[in-house]
């Protein structure tokens, strides 16, 4: 179900309570546009400047993006695919493209490995592992994590760096046995793979502590980051549908192929 559900009657003006709200809600990570497209999807009637002067009063800000290192080192004799994406990050319906990639937090019992693959069609993180290595095999889990949620379409491009993960034989199996297709950038080209940085970038952002005491602890934040907040919450910038989450734009697509069928 969607999370916001306009109330009944003609629109009606936000108090700065309800920006507030508004904000902690976003686990103080929104700024001025996503805040006042939150205040649109409650009917709210608001100038966006308003929102901005409020905010500014009150010290509330968005989260700021930082740069982070690559783990992506290419393997040796590794044959690299080609680059379906061309940096074309759009899609018209879910399933079609993943992208995907590995980031690491630091624990007090050593690093934590994240790999994800993102969906382009809905920005929605269909599928993750976490481990204290990054060999293969944790990409490989995060993909068949797609697989089992049946967000997968036949001949999906999957696309990611050139790093030694994604060119193990490992993933190219499970890809073929999936009936996907394979897509790499270029190694060290954050351009190429941008979507999927994009995501590490507001998971190191907005998880808060940069050190975690254990890797259990870490895996629980990531974890609750993701499926209750990222996935379902944020709001995000659709071509036709205005703002919407990742859940509500998989339902509207749902919906729709639900009604063609």
């Amino acid at each position: 179900m969607s999370r916001s559900v306009p109330p009944a009657g003609p629109p009606t003006t936000p108090s700065p309570h309800e920006i507030t709200v508004l904000h902690i809600a976003s686990r103080c990570t929104y700024g001025v546009p996503r805040i006042h497209a939150e205040l649109r999807r409650l009917d709210r009637r608001v100038n966006r400047k308003r929102v901005e002067r409020i905010m500014r009063e009150r010290d509330l800000t968005g989260v700021t993006r930082r740069k982070r290192r690559s783990l992506s080192r290419p393997a040796k004799k590794a044959v690299p695919a080609a680059d379906l994406i061309g940096r074309n990050f759009m899609t018209d319906a879910p399933g079609r493209k993943l992208v995907g990639d590995i980031t690491f937090i630091a624990t007090g019992e050593g690093w934590l490995y994240l790999a994800t693959w993102l969906d382009l069609g809905t920005r929605e993180i269909v599928g993750y592992s976490m481990a204290d290595h990054h060999r293969a095999f944790l990409v490989v889990d995060a993909l068949t994590m797609v697989a089992v949620r049946g967000r997968l379409q036949p001949g999906s491009i999957v696309h990611s760096d050139g790093g030694s993960e994604y060119t193990s034989d490992e993933l190219r199996c499970a890809m073929d046995r999936l009936g996907l297709r394979q897509s790499m950038g270029r190694t060290g080209s954050c351009y190429d793979n941008a979507a999927a940085e994009s995501f590490f970038a507001l998971l190191r952002a907005e998880i808060g502590p940069r050190h975690w005491p254990d890797r259990t602890t870490a895996r629980a934040e990531i974890f609750t980051f993701i499926e209750t907040f990222d996935n379902r919450r944020r709001l995000r910038k659709h071509p036709v549908w205005s703002c919407l989450t990742p859940l509500e734009i998989r339902q509207r697509h749902e919906q729709e192929h639900a009604l063609a069928a």
